[in-house]
This record gives C-alpha cells, sequence and structure tokens, in this order.
C-alpha cells in the first residue's frame, strides 16, 4: 500500500472518510489473509446469550482476537476451553467500531495429542469437583432388566455383538437408539438418546428401559473424543436410569466412564453385566425349590413331633367330663322331691289365708273410692292447665302485634329518609344540568375561537394568499411556470393568473451580506495520488 508522496501533502490533499479508511483496510486483510490456519494457546473464553463465542489465541509475544459466530460454535468438534493450544482454521477481518483486526474462526482442533490429553484431564477435574463423579450418585444395577436400551450405531459389528451375548445368556426386549458414534454430530446425538430414553414414560406406546448401554468400538483418542464432551458426561449423570458405558476397550477410558454406574471393558462385557445366564438362573431357581421342600418338610416333622410330645402330658378328654356327670346325676335325683315340697308347701299356705266374698268386696271399694278422690283432683288441675294455655297463647299475640306494630314504624321511617334522599338527589341533578349545559358551551366557544384563529381564511385576511393550479396547490415557483395558468385566492375571492402575465418585474431584493467564501482550488491533475 503506497501513501502519499511528500510533495502531494499539500492543502489540496484528498479527504478520506473514517469508514472510508477503515473499509479499505478491511479489504485489504481479507484479500491478504482470505483462509489462515493459526496455532496458538486459547485464553479468555467469553460465552454470551447471544450463543457467539469470543476468545484470544495468544503466544509469549502476541495475542489475537478471535470470534465464532452462534451458527459455527453448535458445529465445532472441539470447544475453546483456556489454556489449551489449538490450531484455528479461519479468515481475518476487522472490526470498524472499535479499529482492530480479528479472526472469524470456523474450525478448532487440538495441536496433538498432548494437547488433547491436556484439555481432557482439565475437563475431567472439573467435573469431578462438581461431583458428577462421585460413588454416593451411583445406583445399581437391576438384577433382571425387563427392557434394555442401546445407544449406538445401528450398522456396526458392537450392536451384533451385545444382541448375540443377550441372546446366548438371557433373551431380552432390547431398544436402539441409533447414533453417530465419532464425528462432531456424535456429542449431541449420544447426549440426546440417553435423555430421550429418560423421558419416555411406563406404561407408553414405547416401553421404558430399566437399563441403558452406551456402545462403541475401540479407536484413537480422536475417534473417542465424542464421549468425553461435557454434554454427554452430564446426561449420563443425570440419566434416572442406571447406565453401563461400554465405550472402546479395556485400555480406553472416557469420561462417561466415570459419570457412568458402571463401566464395561467392551460392549460384550457390558451385555453379561446387564442380564445373568438363564441357565445358571433355571439350576439356581431349582436348587432353591428343592431347599424350600426339604425345609417345609422338616418344620411340618418337627411341629408333628412337639404335637405328639404335648399330647403325652394330657389326660384323657373323659376324664374330665366324669366328676361333673356324676354331680349332675345326684342333683337330678334331689330336684324332682324338692320341687314336690315346694309346691305343696305355697298350696297349704294358701289355704290357710282368712279370704272370702266380702273380704274381696271391701278391698274393691276401697279402691273404687281412692279412685273416685283422683278424678275429683284431675278435673281441676285440667282446667288450670288449660286457663295456662290460653293465657300464654294471649301473651304471644300481644308479644306478635307489638312486633308488627314495631316493624311497620320503622318501614315508615326508612322510606321518609329513603324520599328525602330522593328529593335531594332530584334537586342536585336538576342543579348539575345546566351547569353541565354551560361548561360544554364555553368549551364550545373556546373551540370555535381557535378554529377562527388557526382557519387559513383568516391567515387570508392578514395578506397571504394561495395559489390553485390544475392538480392543486402550487407551492412553489418552478411548478408555477409549469403551467399555463393558475388561480390566486385572496380573502375576497379569486383571480386567474399566467405566469409569462404583463408587467413590470418586481425589484429583486437585495440579498444578506454574506462572509466571503473561500476559492475553491482546481485540483492539480499530477498531485494527488490514490491512497491505496
Amino acid at each position: 500500500m503506497d501513501l502519499l508522496d511528500d510533495e502531494a501533502q499539500g492543502d489540496n490533499a484528498h479527504e478520506y472518510t473514517v469508514s472510508q479508511i477503515s473499509g479499505a483496510v478491511k479489504r485489504s486483510i481479507e484479500d491478504q489473509f482470505g483462509r489462515v490456519r493459526v496455532r496458538g494457546e486459547i485464553g479468555r473464553v467469553s460465552r454470551p446469550a447471544s450463543g457467539h463465542l469470543y476468545f484470544d489465541l495468544k503466544d509469549d509475544r502476541a495475542v489475537l482476537a478471535a470470534v465464532t459466530w452462534k451458527g459455527q460454535a453448535a458445529r465445532l468438534q472441539t470447544r475453546p476451553e483456556e489454556g489449551i493450544e489449538v490450531i484455528a482454521t479461519g479468515r481475518l477481518t476487522t472490526f470498524p467500531g472499535q479499529s482492530k483486526y480479528q479472526m472469524i474462526v470456523e474450525a478448532i482442533e487440538p495441536a496433538g495429542a498432548g494437547a488433547l490429553m491436556v484439555m481432557l484431564e482439565k475437563r475431567r477435574k472439573a467435573l469431578a469437583a462438581e461431583g458428577l463423579f462421585d460413588d454416593a450418585r451411583k445406583r445399581p444395577l437391576p438384577r433382571l432388566p425387563g427392557v434394555i436400551g442401546v445407544v449406538t450405531s445401528p450398522s456396526g459389528a458392537v450392536i451384533r455383538d451385545i444382541l448375540h451375548r443377550l441372546r446366548d445368556r438371557f433373551p431380552s426386549h432390547v431398544l436402539i437408539w441409533p447414533v453417530a458414534v465419532q464425528g462432531q454430530d456424535c456429542a449431541p446425538q449420544v447426549a440426546a438418546a440417553i435423555r430421550g430414553f429418560n423421558e419416555l414414560q411406563p406404561g407408553g406406546a414405547i416401553p421404558r428401559p430399566d437399563l441403558i448401554i452406551v456402545a462403541r468400538g475401540g479407536g484413537s483418542l480422536e475417534d473417542l473424543w465424542g464421549f468425553n464432551e461435557e454434554i454427554v458426561v452430564r446426561a449420563a449423570a443425570d440419566s434416572a436410569i442406571p447406565l453401563i458405558s461400554a465405550v472402546g476397550h479395556e485400555t480406553d477410558t472416557t469420561l462417561i466412564d466415570f459419570a457412568a454406574d458402571m463401566r464395561a471393558p467392551t460392549p460384550t462385557a457390558a451385555a453379561e453385566m446387564a442380564v445373568p445366564v438363564r441357565a445358571d438362573l433355571a439350576a439356581r431357581v431349582a436348587e432353591a425349590g428343592l431347599r424350600m421342600m426339604r425345609a417345609q418338610q422338616g418344620r411340618v416333622g418337627q411341629q408333628r413331633q412337639r404335637l405328639r410330645d404335648l399330647g403325652r402330658a394330657l389326660g384323657r378328654p373323659q376324664a374330665l367330663t366324669d366328676g361333673a356327670r356324676q354331680r349332675f346325676d345326684l342333683f337330678a335325683q334331689r330336684l324332682e322331691p324338692a320341687l314336690r315340697g315346694f309346691v305343696r308347701t305355697r298350696r297349704d299356705r294358701l289355704s290357710a289365708l282368712p279370704l272370702s266374698l266380702a273380704s274381696l268386696r271391701r278391698f274393691l271399694r276401697g279402691w273404687r273410692e281412692r279412685l273416685a278422690v283422683l278424678a275429683a283432683r284431675l278435673q281441676p288441675a285440667e282446667s288450670r292447665a288449660r286457663q295456662r294455655r290460653a293465657d300464654r297463647l294471649k301473651d304471644l299475640g300481644e308479644r306478635v302485634a307489638r312486633a308488627r306494630q314495631r316493624g311497620l314504624a320503622d318501614a315508615r321511617r326508612q322510606t321518609l329518609r329513603d324520599r328525602q334522599a330522593l328529593a335531594a338527589l332530584a334537586a342536585r341533578l336538576a342543579a348539575s344540568g345546566p351547569r353541565i349545559v354551560q361548561t360544554r358551551r364555553e368549551g364550545l366557544q373556546r373551540l370555535d375561537r381557535l378554529r377562527q384563529t388557526l382557519g387559513y381564511r383568516e391567515t387570508l385576511g392578514r395578506g397571504f394568499a394561495i395559489v390553485h393550479g390544475p392538480k392543486g396547490l402550487i407551492a412553489s415557483a418552478e411548478a408555477a411556470r409549469g403551467v399555463p395558468a393558475f388561480q390566486v385566492e385572496f380573502h375576497d375571492g379569486r383571480i386567474t393568473a399566467r405566469p409569462d402575465g404583463e408587467g413590470p418585474p418586481p425589484a429583486p431584493e437585495t440579498p444578506p451580506a454574506t462572509e466571503a467564501r473561500p476559492r475553491r482550488r482546481k485540483p492539480d491533475p499530477g498531485g494527488q495520488k490514490s491512497l491505496f
């Protein structure tokens, strides 16, 4: 980029705006660095709510600002983390708002296996500090799961090994959730599969698994990196269904192994952990049945022998009732003579009583007299009771009449008060009507005066005029010259005029004094050169 020559930097130098300078710098940098790969250490990572990623790429001598837009950030295979060394691919551009240049990053890859291990160890410590790997969070595996959910690739050898081992040991209902097991789609698909199995409702159209197996074959650290992502680890830790991690071979370790409830060295071993051997279960059930039968027989035999031993200590049942039977016979022989003697004694005592017909008549007469005395006493008592009831009814009637009179008086007083209130309201209404009409009339008069003040005819009366053309009002001299004739409206009528009418031209107005303007210099054709 050439700058202005010394002889061209005079008063006639071309003036550039700030936007022109910024645009030229932006085009130069984007043309020169259209696509670059930059190696450096990540620092100051920022993730605002907009979804964009802002971070720095730095080495021991310089810092380069970098940004990844929201759509590209979701597709990054490696998430930027502070302190790791990466190789970023993208393009350089400028940000005119702050007069700085920056890199638009489209892809990030770790700068070697050492950087991956450093990033993996840093992520493992951060997640372990949150308690996601604690043994207290791990749940025991179900003894005999009815439904097993498998998260793996449907086209690999892993799912065939799992199904074959489950078929040999204990055939079970298997649900397969197909996912990508490597690449940038691996982590979101595996996390979505784990959460999807957990969101299934028991008793729904799709059965909810009792156990989840996340499986993948062996591979390099880069191939297994999707199972080290934070989204997969958190999904495994949050799973309410027990989860077995079977990623890679025995020597491969991923972060999902620490968050899972059980780690299997291989996918085949995961199937062996999930279900027992059916033949072993059948043998154990048969053995348990024999043990239960022998225990039941022994228990019944012990109880039978104890019953015999206790029976020997008891006497004969007939011996318990012999004494009672003998006493019953003895008392039965005595009962009949005793009853006969009792009846005889009572008959003799009754015969000895001095009872006759005359004595019975005297007895009845005495009772009749007593009844007559009681009847004579009963009639006055009945009369007094009737009188008391009549007095009570009369008193009650008087009380009801007095209450009715009090109610009528209260109703009259309330009616009088209502009439007085209604009369007061009517008086207020009669007084408020003219007042409201007067207020509305004054407001209408004010609006009319305002209309007269702001109307255009009053303006015409002060010496102004309106020019009407064929197509409406004419507001400029240029528009008046373009019509053959027009009408000028005054306050007392209209006249027709033409733009080329006769008459002396009006005297030109004296232009106001203005400051002397500096004369522009003619540009020197050979003095000014391009800035770029």
